[in-house]
Order: C-alpha cells, then structure tokens, then sequence
C-alpha cells in the first residue's frame, strides 16, 4: 500500500475547495488571506520595535529585539504543533472522513495544551537562567527581564490562536484567522502608545500592549470556532491510544522542526549579543524588516501544504503535482521583487526603526539586509518543502532540512565570526548559505519520493 490510504464516506461540506477548481485562482485566494494574517501578526513586535526605539531608548529596544527572538523560540513549539495537526485535520477533510478529523481536533487540544502548561512552568521558574544563558548584557538585564516577564503570560493565547486558526484553514477558511488578527492589531498599536506615551509605562507599557492583544485574538477566535462550529469539537468515540500516537509523532516531529529553527536562532541571538549593545539593536531592527520582508513567502508556504494536504487525503496525485509547479513558480517570482526592494531600500528602512543619527546601528543592519535580501529565493524554495513534506506525513524531513540550514548557520557563525576579521559579518553570510544547501537536499529527495 502507497502513502495514499482509502478514504471513508463521511459527507464533506461547502468548505472543501483546494481539491478542486482552478489550482492558481484557490491557492492565492487561500494564501493571500495567510498572507495578510501573518503581516498582522508581525505588526505585534514591529509596534513595539518602532515605539520602543523612538520614545524610549536604544537600550530598550536592543532588550525587546533579544526578547523577540526568545518569545519566537518558545512559542514555535506550540505553532509548530498546532501546525502538524492542522495538515492532518486537513488531509481527513480532503479525504472525507469527518470523524477521524473530529477525534483528531479533540485529542490534539489536549496535547497542545498540556505542552502549553509546561512551558508556562519552564519560563517563569527559569527566567534568569535563560537570560544568562543568552549572554545578555548587564546594562539591558533588568530591561529585558521585566519585558518578558510581562510578554510570558501570552503564550497561552498564542496557542488558542494558532490550534482555532490552523482548524479553520484545514476545512478551507483563512479569512475568519485574518479577522481577529486585524482587530488585534489595531488594538495592540493604540495600546502600545497609550501605554508607552500616555501613560509612561515604559518597557512595561509595551508588553502590556501586546499581551492584551494577543488575548484578543485567542479568546476571540476560540469562542468564534466554538459557537459557529461547534460540531467539529464534538465526538462520541472514546480516547484512542493510537490516534493520538500518530497525533504526537508527527506534531512533534513539525513543533521540533520550527523550534529547531528558532533555536539556532536563539542561538544566533546569543552570539549577536556577545557584539556588544551597537550590533544588537541593528540586529534587532534587521530581523524585524527581513522577517516581514520573506513573510508572504512563508505562508504561502503554509497555504501550499494545506492544498498538498487536502489533496493527498483525496489522493489526487496529479493535482499535487501541478499545484507544486505553480507553487515554486509563483513564490520565486515573488521573492525575486521582494530582493529588489530590500536591496534598494535598506537604508530608509532602517530608519524606520532607528533615529538616523545612529549611523553604526543604522549602517550595520543595511549590511545584514543587503546579504538576506539577495538570497530570499533559497528561503522561498526552503518554506515550499517544509509545507509539502509536512503534508504528506513526512515531517521528519522537514526536520532533517532545518538541521541542515540551522546547523550551517549555527556552525558556521561560531567557528568564523569570533575568531577571523569579518567578525558578525560571518554570521550574516551564514543564513543563506544554510538556506542553499537545505534546499538542495530537499529537492534532490522530492525528485526520488514517490506516492
């Protein structure tokens, strides 16, 4: 028997629409809504970034960069696993079968958030210890300790958002996801001025603004699913070991994947720091701007996997086929005029988040987005393989890729960047180069895969 499994009889509804009709039309009217959902998304700390480094300090804005990266890493175990279960929601949607989707929704809530619960515990009882062990200076500590403190309690709502949200877009609809993530936004920039200007809360006032946001859109998307939809959470059939073996393999498998990404990343941070206040504060604006500038890229990644999914359930082997070419041929069109535009415009968007009489910060994120941006199409190819290895039950592999690219990049920036002259430039050059050769181990085993 092939990886495509016989599908059951359950009666699918209105939603189910990436098995069929035009592949290009479906999949960007799916994306896009993703698309704009995760730009929302990354308004959360770019509100923070810009109002930080405007009406506080450089210190403070070295603090909240550093703690993005920390808050990346933790809560990308939860996406990652509300991601993984999203694909196989998708894939019995595709396939028909309704009450294993059920069962699946009710065994995966409880899974996610029991992890949920231990990282609660994990970060307020070892606050100190995780700041220590990313070399954080000592004039920005207590900066960033009361910043985190505040932003940890969001990591419930990160996974009431993301579990509903990956839910709703496994039957099809990305646009209710998008709506709450507006509102939230709207609601997280008022708050954060508020709070930072009026109110003069500082560092504090920033968190603060976040967090209540985030409960916006988590409580909000979770009552949403539950009194619209109440029948995808309901089932008769009693706890079944193993489902919920398959369940934790393979969201574990996609949560290990994105924290493993954000690892190397944390891991990244922690050498960045060890440059000094200067070349944290660029870093954190750079990453910022080069996280929103690949963004669409990466859910058009995710909107990819979740067509690769339904039409894997349905085993339409030939739709899958055409719908990657369209896929590889959209997202490096795409990520071609985005490097254009961050090559040409690095500088003034720098200055967005840095006042230009700090030429150094300004000058040395110009050099880290000048390298990322010329290389977007090898992220671009990386986020296409994750979300169809993803797809089809083989989340394994997208780990063994993000191995590949975290390790080369993680490797190499230790072993060059302390030791020879190009100092943090190493690690800048590190990314893409962990990019490219992830993305020719990737395609050289979709070229040997079979269904």
């Amino acid at each position: 028997m092939g990886l495509f499994k016989e599908s059951g009889t359950d009666e699918m509804d209105e939603n189910a629409k990436l098995t069929e009709g035009a592949i290009l039309k479906n999949l960007m009217l799916f994306a896009l809504p993703m698309m704009a959902g995760n730009f929302l998304q990354q308004i959360y700390n770019i509100a923070d970034t810009l109002i930080v480094g405007r009406f506080i300090s450089s210190d403070a804005l070295a603090a909240v960069g550093s703690a993005y990266t920390l808050m990346t890493f933790l809560t990308s175990l939860i996406i990652g696993l509300c991601m993984g279960s999203g694909a196989i929601f998708s894939k019995w949607y595709g396939a028909g079968r309704i009450e294993d989707m059920k069962q699946d929704i009710k065994l995966s809530f409880y899974f996610i958030g029991t992890v949920t619960v231990l990282i609660y515990l994990l970060v307020f009882w070892g606050t100190d210890t995780i700041l220590h062990l990313l070399s954080v200076p000592e004039d920005i500590y207590f900066l960033m300790r009361k910043y985190v403190k505040i932003i940890f309690i969001g990591i419930g709502f990160t996974f009431l958002y993301n579990f509903f949200a990956y839910l709703l877009r496994s039957i099809g609809n990305s646009v209710v996801p998008l709506y709450f993530l507006a509102i939230s936004s709207i609601v997280n920039i008022i708050l954060d001025l508020y709070f930072v200007i009026s109110l003069n809360r500082g560092i504090a006032g920033a968190a603060e603004a976040t967090v209540l946001s985030q409960g916006i859109a988590g409580i909000g998307i979770t009552v949403y699913t539950l009194k619209k939809r109440p029948d995808l959470m309901k089932t008769k059939t009693k706890f079944q070991w193993n489902k919920m073996t398959v369940i934790i393999k393979n969201d574990v498998f996609t949560g290990m994947q994105q924290s493993v990404m954000n690892l190397g990343i944390l891991m990244i941070q922690g050498l960045v720091n060890s440059f000094g206040t200067t070349v944290m504060a660029a870093f954190a604006a750079a990453v910022k701007i080069d996280t929103l500038a690949y963004m669409p890229a990466q859910e058009f990644g995710n909107a990819y996997s979740l067509f690769i999914s339904q039409n894997f359930g349905a085993k339409k082997k030939e739709r899958i086929k055409e719908g990657t070419k369209i896929a590889v041929f959209v997202s490096f069109l795409f990520c071609l005029f985005i490097s254009v535009i961050i090559l040409i415009f690095a500088s003034p968007l720098m200055k967005l988040f840095v006042e230009a009489k700090e030429t150094a910060i300004i000058l040395e994120g110009v050099k880290y987005l000048r390298i990322e941006g010329a290389f977007y199409f090898g992220i671009g190819c990386l986020f296409l393989l994750y979300g169809y290895y993803r797809a089809i039950q083989k989340a394994e592999m997208s780990l063994i890729l993000t191995i590949i690219s975290l390790g080369t990049r993680v490797l190499l920036s230790y072993l060059i960047a302390p030791n020879t002259m190009l100092g943090v430039t190493a690690i800048w050059w590190s990314i893409p180069i962990g990019w490219i050769l992830a993305d020719i181990v990737g395609i050289l085993c979709y070229k040997n895969s079979h269904f």
